[in-house]
């Protein structure tokens, strides 16, 4: 069965094309699957709205917006996600179903043939994924059979868009759980038939057989969550291993900066690998997919034939194109878990319709360097002697910092009195050669001058500080540390 459109003619169409298919679309999504929602059948019960009155993207802005906090487990209602999942019953299909449906399910009824296998392809989870649960309980997104088959098609068109060579051998070097990184990434090389190696990464496999494997099965694309990467290449230098046929990394899971990438691509001239392209996807649970750029300057390329988005301002109205503001997603294409007007959190600095500059693709694409504002506001946002400080600055400056080999931000009460002063502490192993005194007034400097921030500064041996971030034993390591006793 035909679930969506030829990639390359989606991924070539002009703007009054993509407009057209994707009001189609839209109108189809709202009219006969949105109902099958029990959340947004209640939600649109009670602000009186009729699934049959949307016709283009433009009347999205009837829909009132959701966040994580609708679709977040609590501990009073466990169940919210499931309130997302698509379930169509008999009195659900009659009522919204499309004809080609009806029909389809008529004959076979006159057939005799049991409709139930084909409605549980289309709409039963079998496959879950979950939020990190970092700033609410993890949320469970369920994939029928139908959207495996999708995320399959994602896979293959984000590794297309990076320009990797399919006979190339692929390093999975994501965590193995149930998130989409590590999955998505396994669908993709295994569905373009490249020959790979599932890792599970260091928690699974450990870091030294992952280094093995790069240079003996003379991988030439490797994923990974950018910090443990970075540790890896670290520790493949101490080896001098060689690299050199390694083409593409793809990064997944956290924000890389030029500071960043400028480190990485040093410690690959060492290991023999000097062009390599280093490329950062944008996805999210709620997504059911990821999103890559084609060249390290270009924006994500996103799927018009599965999702619609929208930037908005704090007051939730549509910026111009370009403009700053929140990203808003919207399901076209999915079944099993779906979100409409899904206020990500996550700031961005605009989206364009113009084609590529790298790759010529007419998709939307977003631009990089996001923000996580959803973050930045459960988890990151912290409220220090009196002001509320944006915790996520400290990626970008301490992981840069040419002088600086790891490290880790620490949020405690001074003299662990809870009615104490708020006190921030930067744990740091400096980069070997490098003076530590140096290192700490730098760092101290940095931060006062950047950030306004009067910091603490100590220094950790490298073993001990990545034993803190949970390098090889967590899904993601843990940059800061809030320690302040809750309130």
């Amino acid at each position: 069965m035909q679930l969506t459109h030829d990639w390359q003619r989606v991924a070539h169409l002009s703007p009054e094309e993509r407009a057209d298919m994707q009001n189609r679309l839209f109108q189809a999504m709202v009219r006969h699957q949105l109902p099958y929602s029990p959340h947004y059948r209640k939600l649109f019960a009670d602000r009186n709205l009729s699934f049959s009155d949307f016709r283009t993207t433009d009347d999205l802005v009837k829909i009132p917006f959701i966040a994580k906090s609708d679709v977040a487990p609590t501990e009073a209602e466990p169940g919210k996600p499931k309130t997302f999942m698509l379930q169509p019953d008999e009195e659900l299909l009659k009522k919204y179903a499309s004809k080609s449906t009806l029909l389809k399910l008529a004959s076979m009824k006159l057939q005799r043939k049991d409709p139930k296998p084909l409605l549980e392809w289309e709409y039963k989870p079998i496959h879950l994924h979950f939020t990190t649960g970092r700033s609410a309980l993890p949320t469970a997104f369920g994939y029928s059979a139908r959207d495996m088959q999708m995320l399959k098609e994602t896979g293959k068109r984000l590794l297309e868009v990076t320009g990797v060579d399919p006979s190339v051998v692929g390093i999975n070097g994501f965590p193995y759980s149930p998130h989409l990184a590590f999955w998505l990434t396994y669908h993709a090389m295994t569905t373009i038939g490249m020959t790979s190696l599932q890792t599970g990464g260091g928690k699974i496999m450990g870091t030294q057989k992952i280094i093995d494997a790069l240079e003996r099965m003379k991988a030439g694309l490797a994923a990974f969550i950018p910090g443990y990467a970075y540790h890896l290449l670290r520790e493949a230098v101490k080896q001098q291993r060689d690299f050199s046929n390694l083409q593409h990394i793809i990064f997944g899971g956290d924000r890389v900066n030029d500071g960043f990438r400028t480190k990485v691509k040093a410690l690959l001239k060492e290991l023999k690998s000097e062009n390599v392209k280093l490329l950062v996807t944008y996805a999210m649970t709620e997504g059911k997919t990821a999103w890559i750029q084609c060249d390290e300057h270009s924006g994500y390329h996103t799927y018009p034939d599965l999702e619609f988005f929208e930037v908005v301002d704090p007051e939730g109205q549509r910026v111009k194109e370009g403009e700053a503001g929140e990203l808003v997603y919207t399901a076209l294409n999915w079944r099993g878990s779906m979100v409409v007007r899904y206020r990500t959190g996550d700031m961005v600095r605009g989206m364009t319709n113009e084609p590529c500059p790298h790759c010529g693709k007419t998709v939307p694409l977003i631009y990089p360097d996001i923000q996580r504002v959803t973050e930045m506001r459960e988890f990151h946002m912290a409220k220090l002697k009196g002001e509320l400080i944006n915790l996520n600055e400290f990626y970008p400056l301490l992981s840069a910092h040419p002088g600086i080999e790891e490290w880790q931000v620490e949020l405690r009460k001074k003299n662990d009195d809870p009615h104490g002063l708020d006190e921030i502490i930067v744990h740091l192993t400096p980069k070997t050669g490098m003076d530590a005194h140096t290192v700490q007034a730098e760092t101290q400097r940095m931060l006062h001058d950047k950030m306004m921030l009067t910091v603490q500064t100590d220094i950790v041996p490298l073993t001990d500080l990545l034993q803190r971030l949970g390098m090889e034993t967590e899904l993601k390591e843990k940059r800061i540390l809030d320690n302040r006793p809750k309130e």
